[in-house]
């Protein structure tokens, strides 16, 4: 249990320190819509494959909209 959760953190940090320039706009929209579609199908208590179809979709459309607002600038 222990060496899983200091996995997870060091996993958790080597994501975040590896980014070596500001996210784009299309990344943010990503990483937004993905972790909103997961917490929706979290908290919405659907099946595993729910909430990651539901992570993907969101991901997904995060990242289309990113993409609009960037080439709308």
């Amino acid at each position: 249990m222990v060496r899983a959760r200091v996995l997870a953190i060091v996993a958790a940090a080597g994501l975040l320190g590896a980014c070596d320039r500001p996210w784009t706009t299309p990344e943010k929209g990503a990483a937004v819509g993905a972790a909103a579609g997961t917490g929706i199908g979290l908290v919405t208590g659907g099946s595993f494959g729910a909430v990651v179809g539901a992570g993907l979709i969101g991901g997904a459309v995060g990242y289309l909209g990113g993409v609009a607002v960037d080439k709308s600038r």
